[in-house]
């Protein structure tokens, strides 16, 4: 997935007031960033895309109704939105729903209480095809969840030596120039393997390689 070839379209769903007027805000300030429209829970979020098909979703996760994590996963399943990335806005990093998130679909994860330019660049990021998720997320996700829910995941099987290794390092956070400097390899030669590992485990993006590592139990670096 390449980013889009004109303003980067943005939804937000999220239960208060307030914060939907402030991300709305932020969003109409940058120019590359075109504002979608707004949604008070999950059904009304899902009618939402179903209108306007936006690039990304600034999602909460805590909503009456149909809460994030059933959001995601109707955004999953439905292949009209394959096109629609989305971001939950959350306000702990240690948030108990995180790994469900990533479970469900989630790209990526920024905080409420985060810098304004921080929350535009995920929104850049996950555009773009890239999954944001930074090393102090993936390193609780893998400490809570990591050992204890490990099991078989399909596909696994036919990675080859050098793309479960790509896949381990991915769900470290790290990025594929950082990866590269770490195995002192070409940025070239880790994004051919990590392509390759997310055709074959049908990964929707690299957040959902985090999940597969941490479902198979793979040795994180």
């Amino acid at each position: 997935m390449s980013a889009p070839a004109g303003p980067i379209r943005v939804a937000v769903a999220d239960d208060q007031a307030v914060v939907r007027m402030g991300l709305r805000a932020l969003i109409e300030r940058e120019p590359d960033l075109e504002f979608a429209g707004e949604a008070a829970d999950g059904a009304a979020a899902l009618r939402l895309l179903a209108d306007t098909r936006p690039d990304v979703l600034l999602l909460d996760i805590r909503m009456p109704g149909m809460d994030g994590i059933d959001t995601l996963r109707a955004v999953a399943a439905d292949p009209a939105l394959d096109g629609t990335r989305v971001v939950v806005v959350t306000t702990f990093e240690t948030d108990r729903y995180v790994f469900a998130a990533l479970q469900a679909g989630a790209s990526g994860f920024v905080l409420k209480d985060g810098a304004p330019e921080e929350l535009a660049h995920a929104i850049r990021v996950v555009a773009s095809g890239e999954a944001l998720l930074s090393p102090s997320v993936t390193r609780k996700v893998i400490g809570l969840f990591g050992r204890h829910d490990a099991g078989p995941v399909e596909g696994l099987d036919s990675l080859t030596p050098r793309e479960r290794e790509m896949v381990a390092w991915v769900a470290t956070g790290r990025s594929n120039d950082e990866i590269a400097r770490e195995l002192v390899i070409s940025p070239d030669t880790v994004r051919t393997h990590v392509s390759r590992a997310m055709v074959k485990l049908r990964a929707r993006d690299r957040a959902q390689l985090v999940v597969f590592a941490v479902r198979s139990g793979l040795a994180i670096p």
